[in-house]
């Protein structure tokens, strides 16, 4: 049972900077802009920031949204999970990390993905045809995006006319599409398809003017998932991938006014090239995005608020009343020193205090 709740004396982070220091009252689920409250929590010298949301992760079960949680990431977006009992049943989870799921994500025949062990069957699409019919699946289980792999050429991944198909089936039905792209041909292909989002850095060469022009000009979104660009190439700089180029590709985005999401791709699955801790390895994202050269407000911002605006999440990622009271309370102030997101005071989840 949520407690009504006050944080006194508290600084709060709007999304462009700090307020003076006030009281946030929480009421059940939300916040609310006055009341009697049961508890009343100190703040001062504190932050208070939206609950944090990590634009990708996967999750295997409770424990990976407990792990997100007791970072203060209040909300997690799926980007790969099957089958869909299992996905309903973690969407049900109460004091977690509330998710939001692609569900079984598009892969061409001779990726690496389509060869996962228990990799559904009806995610690999080869044709313009299957792309609408994949689409159509998709719908049905009640996916909030769809998510594709894009490589840069089949027949490892899906050919450029499939992947448009894809796009457009989804666009028709207002569902955004996030891709896939870990290397420069598989990001010009899910530019030329039009894509909402992509998500990872390439970790073969610094992306393009070019391709870096044409998805600024066409609004595209970026969660790069430096953590994870870093853990792939320590393990496989013998193939020529270097973070350094993921890196310098998102100081790219940066400059070109790109909006730019916090995402981890933390997971726990057996077997992956390397596997970003759930909660944890977001203040390391945190952290390597202003090294990338985001200010420390700019990184926060993606953390909270632009993530909640790209997914439409219009109850969460601000601090006002009628808003789900998803909050994170830190010493220090990160708008300065973005470390200290780590120094967390308390964490609430839909009114209820689970840390």
């Amino acid at each position: 049972m949520a407690t009504a709740t006050a944080i006194d004396d508290v600084r709060v982070f709007t999304g462009d900077g700090l307020t003076q220091s006030r009281r946030v009252y929480v009421e059940g689920e939300k916040i609310v802009a006055d009341g009697t409250p049961d508890v009343v929590v100190d703040g001062a010298g504190k932050v208070l920031l939206p609950g944090l949301i990590d634009s990708h992760i996967h999750t295997l079960g409770r424990d990976d949204l407990a792990n997100l949680a007791q970072s203060g990431v209040t909300t997690g977006l799926d980007m790969a999970a099957w089958p869909l009992p299992f996905v309903t049943e973690m969407r049900g989870q109460a004091g977690v990390a509330a998710i939001l799921s692609a569900t079984t994500p598009a892969v061409g025949p001779g990726g690496n993905h389509a060869k996962m062990p228990g990799f559904p069957a009806d995610g690999i699409v080869t044709t313009p045809r299957e792309a609408h019919a994949f689409v159509e699946r998709r719908i049905a289980d009640g996916a909030d995006y769809i998510k594709i792999v894009t490589e840069a050429a089949p027949p490892e991944g899906m050919d450029r006319t499939t992947v448009k198909a894809i796009v457009e089936a989804a666009h028709e039905h207002n569902l955004l599409v996030v891709a896939h792209s870990i290397t420069t041909g598989a990001f010009r292909v899910a530019v030329e398809a039009g894509v909402d989002i992509s998500t990872h850095a390439p970790l073969d060469a610094v992306l393009d003017d070019e391709t870096v022009a044409r998805m600024r000009d066409a609004g595209m979104v970026s969660s790069p998932t430096l953590t994870m660009m870093r853990g792939i190439a320590g393990v496989r700089a013998g193939a020529g991938l270097k973070y350094e180029y993921a890196r310098d590709t998102v100081t790219k985005f940066h400059e070109a006014g790109i909006r730019l999401l916090v995402g981890t791709d933390a997971n726990s699955a057996p077997g992956v090239p390397f596997a970003p801790r759930h909660g944890t390895s977001f203040h390391d994202e945190l952290e390597l995005l202003v090294e990338a050269g985001l200010t420390p407000v700019e990184a926060l911002r993606g953390a909270t608020t632009l993530t909640a605006r790209t997914f439409a999440l219009d109850d969460r990622g601000v601090i006002e009343p009628g808003r789900r009271a998803d909050l994170v309370l830190v010493d220090g102030d990160p708008t300065t020193g973005i470390t200290a997101t780590r120094d967390i005071a308390g964490v609430w989840i839909a009114g209820e205090r689970v840390r």
